[in-house]
């Protein structure tokens, strides 16, 4: 079954199943190991506008 599918379905629920479908789906995705792309501990660089001198002629 598609998300197409599904969709017509998920928005016919009530609030309360809603929000236990996303506890469901977000429990089920914190048990899967292989969608963690960033390691824990570990220091990444995060380009930010900051001390960017050029960023304000380029726009």
């Amino acid at each position: 079954m598609t998300l197409t599918e599904l969709l017509p379905a998920i928005r016919q629920l009530s609030a309360p199943d809603k929000l236990k479908l996303i506890r469901i789906l977000a429990e089920e995705l914190d048990s899967n190991e292989d969608i963690s792309p960033l390691e824990p501990f570990k220091t990444y660089d995060l380009p930010t506008p900051y001390n960017s001198f050029g960023a304000g002629e380029a726009l």
